[in-house]
């Protein structure tokens, strides 16, 4: 057993909320923060992800893989596993001091009939419905959210938009939650971002900036949209490329051969070097182009 993780570990955080670290039946690295419980486990070339599941009855001891279904994403290492868990704990810490109140609701939304609803604060609802959900702002609270962000209607989708409810009521949010939102802002309005807080993102700050960066670099680059292990050139990728990646009808296509070495796609994608990837016209693995053409 690793010395620099006991069998069985407790720390509190302030307000009485118990933190237990400890390993599972086979092994694994577990915690438990209230009901919440958590695993280290192992995922792909030697990666380790964050699992999570909901009043596990067993001791942690007697915890295994199996007990865990929730996936939070990847983890370096067992470091990276305790700053997690006791961010969990500070967000359900945070939680109970927000009051946050479950209130019925059959409200229309934009994503069906309501289920329920959390009430942050007046005017500033979350529902839940079968299939999605998210918030909706009174007229006076969707005033406040800044015009580049705003949404006529008042309401905003969980898996984004959230966010932009999130920068604009941050004192209704934990810390956790601030910085989630944050980083989504970032990510997808950076626009938005710059210009409400006054800053440039650096490359690397934002994905669609970024994104938009390497297309108007590459806009005349041949960008692989299709590729596939060549049966016929042992070693080597075929791969179909168009210029700047762009599709539809109209577009020119081109194969080429990539060895297999060089062929590790990017970000956005895979950049042809026509001094070094040769343009291919013979036998094709690809269906369409063994007709004379992609499908």
């Amino acid at each position: 057993m690793d010395a620099s993780f006991p069998a069985h570990q407790k720390q509190t955080l302030p307000e009485a909320l118990e933190v237990a670290f400890g390993r599972g039946a086979d092994g694994l690295l577990v915690a438990l923060v209230g009901e919440a419980a958590f695993a280290m486990a192992p995922s792909r070339d030697g990666r380790h992800c964050l699992v999570t599941a909901w009043r596990i009855s067993r001791p942690m001891a007697e915890w295994k893989r199996s007990d865990f279904y929730g996936h939070s994403g990847e983890i370096a290492d067992e470091a990276a596993f305790r700053v997690a868990v006791l961010e969990n704990a500070e967000h359900q810490r945070e939680l109970k001091m927000l009051g946050r109140v479950e209130v019925y609701s059959r409200a229309h939304t934009p994503w069906g009939a309501s289920q329920g609803a959390t009430l942050y604060a007046e005017g500033v609802e979350r529902h839940s419905t079968a299939g999605h959900g998210g918030f909706r702002l009174s007229a006076e609270r969707n005033r406040k959210v800044h015009p580049t962000l705003r949404s006529k209607g008042g309401w905003y989708e969980e898996d984004s938009e959230w966010a932009i409810v999130a920068i604009t009521f941050p004192h209704l949010f934990t810390a956790f939650e601030r910085r989630c939102a944050e980083r989504t802002i970032k990510e997808s309005w950076p626009d938005a971002w710059e210009r409400i807080f006054g800053t440039v993102l650096a490359p690397g700050e934002s994905y669609e900036k970024d994104r938009r960066s390497f297309t108007l670099k590459h806009a005349n680059d041949w960008i692989v949209i299709s590729a596939i292990s060549s049966s016929r050139c042992e070693g080597f990728v075929e791969c179909v490329a168009t210029p700047g990646g762009r599709r539809g009808a109209g577009t020119e296509e081109r194969r080429f051969l990539v060895p297999s070495s060089d062929y590790e796609v990017g970000r956005f994608g895979f950049v042809i070097d026509p001094t070094r990837h040769q343009l291919y016209g013979g036998p094709s693995d690809f269906i369409g182009w063994q007709t004379g053409r992609v499908t």
